[in-house]
Parts: C-alpha cells; sequence; structure tokens
C-alpha cells in the first residue's frame, strides 16, 4: 500500500538523499516543498512544490499528506552566529509546518534531529532541538519518529571548511571506537538516514518513537 508524504527540507544535505531514495522505494509517493526548483537525480519519483516560506502552510494544507518528512534546518554559522534567527528556522518554522500538518490531517511525522538533543541541555543548538521534539510530541500525532544521527556525511552544497572535510574522513575510523552507550555518537550517511526515513514512512504503531544511530542503520538495511 503506498503512503501520500511530502518532504520539508528538500534542498539540503538530507533532503536530496531522500529524493534520490524514492527510486528504491516505490511505495512512497513522494512530495517535496521547497522555496526554489531542485535538480532531481535521475530514476527519482518525487513531484516538487515550489513556494515562498511564507505559504508552505497553505501548501501542506492543500497537499493533505499522511506523512510528514521534517528534514529542515540551518546552522549558527549559515545565519551568521545570530541565535534567534537560527531559532526562527530550527524551531519555530518546523513547529509552525508540524502544526499546519496535524490540521491537514497528517497521521504520521518523521523528524530528524540529533543525537543528545535534550531541552535542558546547556548547548543552545541541542536545546533547541530538544524543544521541537518536545512541541511536536505534545501534538499528538498517531506516530512521531525522531532521528537522532551522530555526525552526518556527505556533500554539502557550497565548500567546507578543512576541519569539516577532516571529520567526515575520519568519522568511519573513529566510529570503531565508539561502543556501548558511545555507540550512538557514531556518524551516518546521508543516504542510510534517507533510507531510514524512508522505511519508516507509513509504519504501523502509534506513539513517540526515538532512533538513535544503531537504528537508523538498521533500518537503512
Amino acid at each position: 500500500m503506498s503512503e501520500t508524504a511530502l518532504l520539508v527540507g528538500a534542498t539540503g544535505l538530507v533532503g536530496r538523499a531522500v529524493i534520490a531514495g524514492t527510486e528504491r522505494h516505490p511505495q512512497v509517493r513522494l512530495s517535496a516543498l521547497a522555496r526554489r526548483e531542485v535538480p532531481l537525480p535521475k530514476g527519482a519519483r518525487v513531484e516538487v512544490l515550489v513556494a515562498d516560506p511564507a505559504a508552505w502552510t497553505k501548501a501542506i494544507a492543500q497537499a493533505r499528506p499522511a506523512v510528514l518528512i521534517i528534514a529542515l534546518g540551518t546552522t549558527i554559522r549559515a545565519v551568521g552566529g545570530s541565535r534567534d534567527a537560527f531559532r526562527a528556522v530550527d524551531h519555530d518554522l518546523v513547529v509552525t509546518l508540524a502544526e499546519a500538518a496535524k490540521e491537514a490531517g497528517a497521521r504520521q511525522v518523521i523528524l530528524v534531529s540529533s543525537v543528545g538533543a535534550s531541552a535542558t541541555s546547556r548547548n543552545f543548538y541541542l536545546s533547541v532541538k530538544g524543544e521541537v521534539e518536545q512541541a511536536l510530541d505534545a501534538m499528538h500525532f498517531q506516530r512521531l519518529d525522531i532521528l537522532r544521527p551522530g555526525l552526518l556525511r556527505g556533500r554539502r552544497d557550497g565548500s567546507l571548511r578543512w576541519m569539516e572535510r577532516l571529520g567526515q574522513g575520519l568519522a568511519p575510523f573513529f566510529d570503531l571506537f565508539l561502543h556501548g552507550k558511545l555507540a550512538r555518537y557514531r556518524s551516518t550517511s546521508a543516504r542510510d538516514l534517507a533510507e531510514a526515513i524512508l522505511a519508516l514512512v507509513g509504519a504501523s504503531g502509534r506513539g513517540r518513537h526515538v532512533h538513535g544511530s544503531g537504528n537508523i542503520h538498521r533500518l537503512a538495511r
């Protein structure tokens, strides 16, 4: 049985991987909401809805997806170091879109969060991610899937700083030494994360499900 899913965050590292993965998941009927046209890889099966972010809630109301996939996010560096600008995207916009999906009848939300996310964290980034998780949980979707990957590996738009390139290159080596409670910090490729997301679309069961690095890799395979 196919499921209708709507992806927000289509132009980012994870969003692009999800779009590419539709070729391998014919059971998912995916639409992607973006502010600009998205180059589609060969074999991708997706309808791209282009709209200004101010009109995204209206687009969600019209699309009425059964599943909302949220791979939306920015970085402090990308917004010039402004915490307010970061929060406006990673918290306010995410919560607003989830509310619109709830009103439109979505039964499931799949949220890309982060390892260590906690509303009580002293780390600003992780505290915002934790607050988003709490806000979506309070909306009482039939099913909420929260994915908490470690370092994400993959080719991003723009140039990476040399420390970021080094970190991505060495991550698989350091993963070998992360066991027990530290295993949750293992790196995850964007492709594996996308495979896990697509595998979760339309999953049975209810309630809140948190997927760490280990389960993400199991779902991807």
